[in-house]
């Protein structure tokens, strides 16, 4: 009997122990936490190059990848990712009019488009659809990263040629920035 006792009361002594947190811990930043990420392409070779573009990247994981925009809604609802790439040039539909449909569906997850089209028509809609970066495939390679971390942070990244050109065509419009 006295074995049985000592486990009750080792069962009671562990049901009172709680764990307070610190008043002072604060919440982690993007730049302190894991930032996860949806890879969304419909060539299965573009989406293994971004996947090892972002592989070595520290505080970046590749946590799903998509190869249509089914498979993006499903892997947004299933993940809930922090950052989704996401090409401009899937096979089943505008993925200018899934951008907005993604930011409804899943509105804490930022959406960075990736696309060969530098046109700064495309991209003043990708960024009235509810984008918050836009980077060439060409680039890529030097500027997904940033563009990712800029993302998760709340930051609009837009490749730098992009940008310049977008400044122009608002200012022909007359928008401003």
């Amino acid at each position: 009997m006295p074995s049985r006792s000592r486990r009750n009361q080792a069962q009671i002594g562990s049901a009172h122990l709680r764990l307070v947190p610190r008043r002072d811990a604060a919440l982690p930043t993007a730049s302190e936490r894991t930032i996860r990420v949806v890879l969304a392409d419909d060539r299965a070779l573009m989406r293994r190059n971004l996947r090892l573009l972002l592989h070595d990247e520290e505080g970046v994981e590749v946590i799903a990848e998509a190869a249509d925009l089914v498979a993006v809604a499903c892997q947004l609802h299933a993940h809930r990712p922090d950052v989704l790439v996401l090409d401009l040039g899937m096979s089943n539909g505008s993925s200018i009019e899934a951008v907005g449909r993604l930011r409804e569906q899943e509105s804490s997850t930022q959406i960075v488009v990736l696309t060969m089209n530098d046109s700064p028509v495309l991209v003043q809609m990708a960024l009235d659809a509810g984008a918050i970066g836009f980077v060439l495939k060409e680039l890529a390679d030097a500027e997904l990263a940033p563009a990712v971390r800029s993302a998760a942070d709340g930051r609009e990244y837009l490749s730098p040629g992009v940008a310049g050109r977008l400044e122009s065509l608002r200012r022909s419009l007359g928008r401003g920035s």
